[in-house]
């Protein structure tokens, strides 16, 4: 049974979900103290984290950025905050996905599921290394270094570049990228896959890989190979 951590203040929707996701086999566990997350977080090792933002003493940005500060856990944020400047909070904190309340628990699921498939199921298959413009991409460490830097990507990440550098100098629909990372894009927004990539991008630069992954409007993306670099 794989164990989930729920961060949510409203007793009722955390026994709705805790109920629902007992019958597919989910263990649904979360904070006694919202001023203590991190401990309960070490102590039952969840395989995954829905987290609100709005919650008691800290929000849930603050308590994704913490986590992230220690572990790749899978996160989904569940709020009923509508802004889109919080689903990109979200993203760049390292979320993986957002769903906003009122929520289907069905689509909730399905990203949930999802998300475990790609994040545990494809453990040994990203145990190789690649190289890919003079860097290299650790799938088994989650990490693409070149010279003497280092970035470190999230699972969304990972896999953006895993499709892309497979299909390289070949242009990746957004459509095929969405239904690969969520297996529908019926439960997807579009946004947070542009959000993915950018994200993507930033890190990309910081390690001097610029404008390897190219925007061919109206088509999708593609991964270049630069005989330069």
């Amino acid at each position: 049974m794989q164990k989930i951590m729920l961060i949510e203040d409203d007793i009722s929707i955390f026994n709705l979900i805790k109920d629902k996701f007992l019958h597919w086999s989910f263990e649904v566990i979360g904070p006694t103290n919202f001023q203590q997350i991190l401990p309960t977080f070490f102590e039952e090792k969840p395989q995954l984290i829905i987290i609100d933002i709005q919650l008691p003493a800290y929000d849930g940005f603050h308590w994704c950025r913490e986590i992230r500060r220690h572990s790749k856990v899978p996160i989904i944020f569940l709020s009923s905050r509508d802004h889109s400047m919080d689903m990109i909070m979200a993203m760049q904190m390292g979320a993986d996905d957002f769903v906003q309340k009122p929520f289907n628990m069905e689509v909730l699921l399905a990203k949930i599921q999802a998300i475990l498939r790609r994040t545990y199921d494809y453990g040994e298959e990203q145990s190789d290394i690649v190289h890919w413009n003079g860097a290299v991409i650790d799938y088994s460490r989650s990490t693409i270094s070149k010279e003497n830097q280092e970035v470190e990507l999230t699972k969304n990440e990972l896999f953006i570049v895993r499709i892309l550098v497979q299909s390289l100098d070949k242009i990746v629909s957004r459509d095929e990228l969405m239904r690969k990372l969520w297996d529908d894009e019926r439960f997807v927004n579009d946004n947070t896959l542009s959000v993915n990539v950018n994200r993507l991008r930033l890190k990309l630069d910081q390690i001097g890989l610029e404008e390897v992954i190219v925007t061919k409007k109206g088509l999708g993306y593609i991964a270049i190979t630069k005989e330069e670099l």
